[in-house]
Formats: C-alpha cells, structure tokens, sequence
C-alpha cells in the first residue's frame, strides 16, 4: 500500500459505536489492515446502544466469512442461536400462521420453477402446502436443527440459516477484531461538529475541548443523525403513513425449555410482539402503534405473554420509519439508523448496516468525493430501503383483519406503487419482478405472498408442458421424505450443546440505557 494515491482519504473518523460503528470499522479495518488510511472511532458509554436481542438475515454470515471470523467462535462468543426463518402467527387472521423459511423451496422441474409446478397441481386439487416442500420451514416446524451443507446429497441441503444473537456482544466482539487491526478508539461525547467553507465535515469537538479531524465522516450516532441530520441537515423521507408503528418496549427473559430455531413475530392489537431465542436467554419486544396503544397497555401486553422470568425493567425505544434521501451526503455517509430505519419485522437491520459499508468500499472516494460515486452510492442504498420497505408493507397491506382500530387503519394505509406493481405481476400469473441484488429472493415474496393469502390467478401456461402425474406423483414422495429426513436430525438445543455452546453470562447484564 506505499504507493498510495496523493489525493487517497488518509483518515476516516466514524462517530458513534454500537453495531453500526462497530461493523463500519471491522469492515473498514479488514480492507485498509496493510496501512494507507487510518480509522478512528468516537463513542460514548455514556449514551449506550440499543442493543435488544437481535436476529439477522443469511448475508450476514457472508460477512463473516469475508473478515476471516470462524463462526463457530462467533456463535458461542455472542451467546447465538441459529435461525431457519421467521415465524408469523394472527397476521392475516387471528388463528392463522405461516413461516418465511430461508432456502429453496423444493426443486426445479427442468426448466420450470417448483412454485409455477405447485400452482398447477393446487388447480387440479392437490392436498400439500408450499411449506411441506421447504426444509427450512419443517426443521422450524419440528425444532429441529443441521448446518445445510452438512447434508448437500439431501432434501435438507437447500436450507439456509442465520443467527440471532445478542448485539451488545456483537459490537463488543467487532470491537475488538477492529481495535486489533489498528482502530482507534476514543471515548468520549460530541458537543459540536465543526465544518468547512464549502459545508462539508472539518472535524468534530469533544466535551472536553479535544477535536478529532479527518478526511471522511461516518454517522453511526443511531437516532440523533448527528452529521447526515442535524449538521447536513440531509431530508428525511417518512414512511410512518404506510407502515404505522412508531415504539417499541423490549425486555430480555429467561430462556424456559431449549430455544426455538426462529424468530416468533405475532400479530397484536395495536402492532406485534417477537421472540428471539439465545443460548441463555431471550429478547422479547412489543412493536405498536402510539395512536392506538398507550406505553402502560403495551407493557403490560408484552408482560403478560413472557415465558421465563424478566432480567430487566421494559425499556421503550421510539423510532421514526423512513430513510434520508441522501445516506451520502458531502464527505458524510450515514450508516444504521442514522440513515433510516424500517421496523425489525424481518430483522434487515445489521444487514443494512453492512450492506451500507459493502456499497461504500464498492464507490470507495478520494479527498475530490466525485459526485458520480456518491450518487450511485445513494441510488443503490435508497432502493434497498424502499425494497425492505415493501416487502414489510406486504405482511400487512393484505390483512382480513378488522377487529382493532389498529387493523382498521392498517388496511386503509397507502401501499407504494412499486408494491402494488409487484403485487399485480404476482397475481397474474405467479411471476416475481426481480432485480439485480435484491436482498429477498423469490421463496421469501412467495412466502409472504402466500403466508398473507395472495395467490396467483393461474399458473404460467408453460407448465401445462410437463405431464400433470410427474409433478403430482414427485409432489407426493417429496413431501413425506423431507419431513422423514428432518424427524432424524438433532433438535436445535441438541446442536448448539454439542457443537458451538456458549458460556453462561456471567452476572444479569447490566440495565440498559434508555434511548430516548
């Protein structure tokens, strides 16, 4: 790295901890380890993190894998469980539910895609649900866990799996893998940020009088969008019309009997309620809608419902939905909350966080920050939001229910365009308008799609191609094979005890700061 450019960004400073500063300098620290840019973090133990039992998508154990970090250690080192799906209960109906598994969903016919070969024998009268076909979804189903590629030669094999696991350890973990790679880290508060002529970022004032300059910004302070939002002054595109929860009350438990390998999401009067399972314990928390449900109800909704004892008092986080028109602002980039938010039901959180410093390696600037970069950069990060944001508008545009104020307003909301255009392609003929990197796939629309009642008018007309005794004869070994080879696995408490066990923690964690 001696050659460096002249004009190469000599200095990143990235403000604010927690998972998003901590995974901004892992990754930075990974990529820049031989020298030619230093990193500096400013945090502040003071202000604390959010850090609720988190739950990932499978990307993020492709970020693993690129920063070199064994698994198995980072499992046990932040008290992980593994994660099949997502579990939806009452959504559509009260009494209803449906997984959102990980994977494939059967197997091709040739040419033809399973979904399109279902479809058609669902026409003829077929008894088998979509999810008898996904492994993901009957391991969840039957508690049942095996790492996927530890059973390629079967029907399990197309499973794929996540983490849920404790965010406060994974910002300590990443700490120290960055700290090891030369970041420095500065504790301490911001009192002021202090800019150029031109309005860009010169450098930012401690409490103490101490000032930090640097070359490029990154604004992980969460919330407060210290940089992107109150220094930039950067719009922000609120989205609390279309999706209508704005706080959450969290509270960790006890883990009761061995954890679940997915993350429970059930629809409630005034928003929905998770479970996320660790090794030890489990994050429980209450997403609602303030206009509907009072602090006090939703406390004691989500009080009511705990299994296991509670290791903290309810903390209440308040969030804002919507994303910042530009996450790449001057020789700013926001990063995690800073730059938008969209409500955790399908844990896209940590993922837009990496996903945010993956895109800023791709575009990565010199000390000229060529607009073309930053604008690709903006582009590419504002459709994923809006994608994630549909998909989420997706698990409720399409509720029957009707028996809560809150469900009431939930069918009246406005559903984007780009939503309504998928769902219209869905619904003539089972097809999926996909992009280039999209981050859900096509089994997680047809999940959703069908978990909420949306099924296509008929199937593609190219099927009719292949005899109807094919697919309904595979149809009818498949199914009972698959649910035969999981019945044979190791329960998922099973697996984590004789594979990846994390120590018990040591004493009750400590009280969480409040968020406000």
């Amino acid at each position: 790295m001696s050659h460096t450019h002249p004009n190469a960004i000599r200095k990143i400073v990235i403000v604010g901890g927690g998972s998003a500063g901590w995974i901004t300098a892992a990754m930075l620290s990974h990529y820049f380890q031989a020298g030619g840019c230093r990193i500096e973090l400013v945090e502040s133990e003071e202000i604390g993190t959010i850090g609720v039992g988190e739950s990932t998508i499978p990307p993020f154990l492709r970020l693993l894998a690129s920063l070199g970090i064994d698994e198995r250690e980072f499992i046990q080192a932040t008290q992980a469980s593994f994660k099949l799906g997502i579990r939806f209960e009452d959504w559509r109906r009260v009494g209803d539910r449906y997984m959102h598994p990980f994977g494939v969903i059967g197997g091709p016919f040739g040419p033809h895609e399973f979904y399109q070969c279902w479809l058609r024998a669902k026409a003829a009268g077929h008894p088998s649900g979509l999810h008898d076909f996904a492994p993901g979804a009957v391991m969840a189903e039957q508690g049942k866990f095996m790492l996927p590629f530890k059973a390629e030669r079967t029907l399990i094999g197309g499973a794929n799996y996540a983490l849920h696991v404790d965010a406060r350890l994974v910002a300590r973990f990443l700490r120290d893998y960055a700290e090891a790679r030369g970041v420095k880290r500065t504790e301490g508060i911001v009192s002021d940020v202090i800019t150029h002529a031109d309005g860009s970022v010169a450098k930012v004032r401690m409490k103490d009088g101490r000032e930090i300059e640097g070359d490029f910004f990154i604004d992980c302070t969460g919330f407060r969008g210290l940089l992107i939002g109150k220094t930039l002054e950067t719009p922000f595109d609120d989205w609390s019309d279309m999706l209508l929860c704005d706080r959450a009350v969290v509270v960790q438990t006890e883990n009761v009997g061995a954890p679940h390998p997915y993350t429970l999401s059930k629809a409630e009067a005034g928003g929905w309620r998770w479970r996320i399972p660790l090794q030890h314990r489990a994050g429980n928390g209450y997403v609602f809608c303030s206009r509907f449900v009072s602090d006090d109800e939703a406390r004691a909704t989500l009080l009511g419902q705990l299994e296991g004892r509670a290791l903290m008092e309810p903390m209440f986080i308040p969030f804002k939905t919507g994303v910042r028109q530009r996450l790449w602002e001057k020789n700013v980039v926001a990063v995690g909350l800073s730059g938008g938010f969209i409500e955790p039901l399908e844990s896209t959180a940590l993922h837009l966080i990496y996903r945010g410093v993956d895109f800023l390696l791709r575009f990565f600037p010199d000390r000229d920050f060529d607009p073309a970069l930053r604008e690709e950069y903006n582009r590419r990060m504002v459709a994923d939001y809006e994608e994630i944001r549909d998909f989420i508008v997706l698990h409720y545009c399409k509720t029957q229910r009707d028996d809560t104020p809150f469900w009431r307003a939930v069918r009246a909301a406005p559903i984007p365009e780009s939503l309504k255009e998928r769902m219209a392609l869905f619904e003539a003929s089972g097809v999926l308008r996909e992009g280039v990197d999209d981050m859900f796939r096509n089994p997680s629309w047809q999940s959703v799609m069908e978990g909420m009642g949306v099924r296509p008018q008929r199937y593609q007309p190219l099927v009719d191609t292949i005899p109807y005794d094919v697919i309904s004869q595979t149809l009818d070994q498949s199914a009972p094979m698959l649910a035969a080879q999981v019945a044979g696995l190791p329960s998922h408490g099973e697996f984590l005890a004789k594979h990846c066990p994390a120590p018990p923690p040591a004493a009750p964690v400590a009280p969480f700061k409040t968020v406000a």
